[in-house]
């Protein structure tokens, strides 16, 4: 699928538990890709330096080689470590205050569509095969439905061909 390998469907690192997938992200888009411009771009949109604006999933083991500033204090990902867990899909009291409260109105949209979603992947086809056909899910649905050419989550227009694709995506930030 362009846009995204086979390994990066399938790292746990990318699984972001709050239903973010992180491979999706414009900051691990940046750093996959090393693309500074890009960088800079997802740097000013947070407030964050070129420098700082790097990250390679929000689940890398410990200590993360590169975890981006945000995701470093995130209580989502706290809550979801000290109860035992890799993802709130598997949380009964989800969605909790941590959702409910989250930060960014574009981010809570997606939670609230994603958690959902792998759920049922995962009670459709097991834990594992689930939480891969969960990512890859989002790894398609992340495509301008003009071009067919890539996309990050939160993604205003398609920057190849220009056409806004919020309103069908993720909506406006």
């Amino acid at each position: 699928m362009e846009g995204w390998k086979e390994e990066e469907i399938r790292n746990k690192s990318l699984m972001a538990p709050c239903g973010l997938y992180c491979g999706a992200c414009g900051v691990y888009i940046a750093t996959r890709d090393a693309n500074d411009k890009f960088k800079a771009t997802m740097g000013n949109l947070y407030g964050t330096t070129p420098e700082q604006t790097e990250c390679l999933g929000c689940m890398q083991s410990d200590p993360p080689q590169k975890l981006y500033v945000y995701c470093k204090s995130c209580v989502i990902r706290d809550c979801v470590k000290a109860k035992g867990y890799y993802s709130c899909h598997q949380c009964s009291q989800w969605p909790c205050n941590h959702i409910e409260n989250f930060g960014f109105a574009t981010g809570k949209r997606v939670m609230q569509r994603t958690v959902p979603l792998w759920r049922s992947k995962v009670k459709e086809q097991g834990d594992e095969k689930g939480s891969v056909e969960w990512a890859r899910a989002e790894c398609e649905r992340y495509h301008c439905s003009h071009c067919g050419k890539p996309l990050f989550r939160g993604a205003q227009r398609c920057r190849h061909c220009q056409a806004s694709v919020a309103e069908e995506l993720d909506g406006s930030l």
